[in-house]
């Protein structure tokens, strides 16, 4: 306990990853998890897996239960760990992002997004192969939602005012401050647009005024200002095309 929390020692190193533990049971999990893909524990209630019992039991208690007994005192933010309530405030309230890519400028609060971010932008790895299409990703969960999103039109979050629907929570809260809050806080510099997402006025200037399109079609030479006109352009073009 000593030399693991207060010393800091990590003396149990991954041969495969740079990953470092304090205990040789937590490499064992770390390698079966993340080297050999191995999920033994599967929720009873929808498709999600995990290697360990924990992770199922945070996942029934955040998911299906909406148990999220951590708030925080600064937003609106809840969750249901101790932990992820450490990331968020250190992440969006004091702006820490220590991991920093080697490459381009991006930045971020987990060594685990560094790791994503370097394989799915850099290093172009994407083990993830859709079932349906010629999508490919470098991360389990974007699959996932791609495929509940895209293929098989999930949209569970539904608003009690109008009849738009969506298959985020995050998506479904932006909607209601946009559309019916009308709560447009962001204002462009350069032109008259307004936003209610700080993220939008981001890609506005970029698209609008700077005339970049980030997002590129893995089938076809087709680019895009933001992700939403990818993933239409996707099930137009494409999709109907396998039809």
């Amino acid at each position: 306990h000593v030399k693991s929390v207060h010393e800091g020692k990590k003396p149990f190193i991954c041969d495969i990853c740079d990953y470092s533990c304090s205990q040789k049971s937590a490499l064992k999990i770390h390698v079966k998890s993340v080297h050999e893909g191995k999920e033994p524990f599967k929720c009873d209630i929808c498709d999600y897996r995990c290697s360990q019992k924990g992770n199922l039991k945070q996942h029934i208690l955040s998911v299906h239960e909406e148990k999220k007994q951590f708030k925080c005192d600064i937003c609106d933010y809840k969750c249901s760990t101790k932990n992820h309530m450490k990331l968020h405030f250190e992440s969006v309230h004091e702006k820490r992002k220590p991991f920093k890519c080697n490459i381009c400028d991006y930045a971020c609060s987990r060594k685990g997004q560094m790791k994503q971010h370097n394989m799915s932008v850099h290093e172009k790895t994407k083990l993830f192969k859709c079932e349906y299409c010629a999508y490919s990703c470098s991360i389990s969960g974007s699959m996932k939602r791609h495929v509940a999103s895209v293929h098989l039109r999930e949209k569970p979050f539904k608003c009690d005012i109008c009849d738009y629907s969506c298959f985020q929570k995050s998506g479904m809260k932006k909607h209601a401050q946009s559309v019916h809050g009308g709560n447009k806080p962001f204002k462009c510099d350069i032109c008259d647009y307004r936003c209610s997402i700080k993220g939008h006025l981001k890609r506005h200037v970029l698209s609008v005024h700077e005339g970049k399109k980030p997002f590129k079609c893995n089938i076809c030479e087709a680019t895009f200002s933001e992700n939403g006109g990818m993933k239409r352009h996707f099930s137009r073009i494409h999709e109907r095309k396998k039809l």
